[in-house]
């Protein structure tokens, strides 16, 4: 009886950390791909799987989240159907509570 309730007491614990990885983490509501040459990550985002990142014929597409759909099409950045300019061949994007920031890589943080 004791093994018993010890498991159920770890299977919700269990169950999170599963949704958890070096690309999604469920508890943090963080979520991270390679979209292309960018490094995307987008928060406020709890989902267990997260789709990958599609190569489209105009460039790349990332919906990770009913609320985050990211475009890059010919080096030009689209979030949610917003324009936010034309953004570098390996800049960084971060979608943090829908405000959106483009960083050059090794730039300071």
């Amino acid at each position: 009886m004791k093994n018993m309730l010890c498991a159920i007491a770890c299977l919700p614990a269990a169950l999170l950390f599963a949704g958890c990885g070096s690309s999604n983490n469920l508890l943090l509501g963080r979520v991270e791909a390679q979209v292309g040459p960018h490094r995307v990550v987008v928060t406020d985002c709890y989902r267990f799987r997260v789709p990958p990142p599609e190569r489209t014929a105009a460039g790349y597409r990332f919906t990770p989240c009913v609320d985050a759909d990211i475009r890059i099409e010919a080096n030009a950045l689209v979030v949610n159907g917003r324009a936010y300019g034309n953004i570098g061949p390996a800049d960084d994007i971060l979608v943090d509570h829908g405000v959106v920031s483009v960083r050059a890589p090794g730039a300071a943080r």
